[in-house]
């Protein structure tokens, strides 16, 4: 797959980038990136949910009244579920939502949604970008020469960069991500992906 690189005023620099077909040009998954998204979602859950058994509620734990002669219902004490204030039954304790994936499930998941996005042109090769200190106009700027100020954009670069990171981080609808952090719902998420040429031609090496 051929791309033009585009610099900052959002003008054809002339030069092209060759994205490997074997990732960019495959037929997508969809069940694949269904588990993708769904084990990232789960993720985010910090399944830190909880709530109080009669062991762990305040109260007496004397019983109410003797078991039998008294004509009602036995009672144990007011720890019960059965009243106000008691314990709960069965209720939810601390867990983990982790599904497991395997690699090559997840790396597939990742080559389907890449590939949707080349499908609908959605990918724009950028010229390196050298920010000499950070600044959120700037970095607007050159995402509205690009047409894409108003949509989402995963900005994707190949290493951390402090400047860039601050530039963008309040810019509305922009996610950046280095290229080895990027993931499946990331990509989804995003109307469209912007890499770094130096991003791109990483891309090529490290996955075709």
């Amino acid at each position: 797959m051929q791309l033009d690189i585009i610099n900052t005023n959002g003008e054809k620099t002339g030069r092209t980038i060759q994205l490997p077909e074997e990732i960019f040009g495959i037929e997508p998954n969809d069940h694949v990136i269904y588990l993708a998204v769904k084990q990232y979602q789960a993720a985010q859950r910090q399944g830190t949910h909880k709530v109080k058994t009669r062991m762990e509620v305040k109260g007496s734990s004397k019983k109410l009244h003797k078991q039998k002669g008294t004509g009602g219902a036995r009672k144990g004490n007011l720890r019960n579920p059965l009243y106000k204030g008691g314990g709960t039954i069965f209720g939810p304790k601390p867990h983990k939502y982790d599904i497991k994936l395997n690699r090559k499930v997840k790396d597939l998941a990742k080559m389907s949604a890449l590939a949707y996005k080349a499908k609908e042109n959605a990918i724009v090769i950028l010229e390196d970008v050298n920010m000499e200190a950070p600044k959120t106009k700037a970095f607007s700027g050159i995402l509205k020469s690009l047409n894409i100020g108003k949509k989402k954009a995963l900005f994707v670069i190949p290493e951390y960069n402090d400047n860039m990171y601050l530039s963008l981080r309040n810019v509305p609808g922009v996610n950046g991500s280095l290229l080895s952090d990027m993931n499946t719902y990331d990509i989804l998420d995003a109307n469209v992906l912007v890499m770094t040429e130096s991003a791109a031609k990483l891309f090529s090496e490290t996955e075709a």
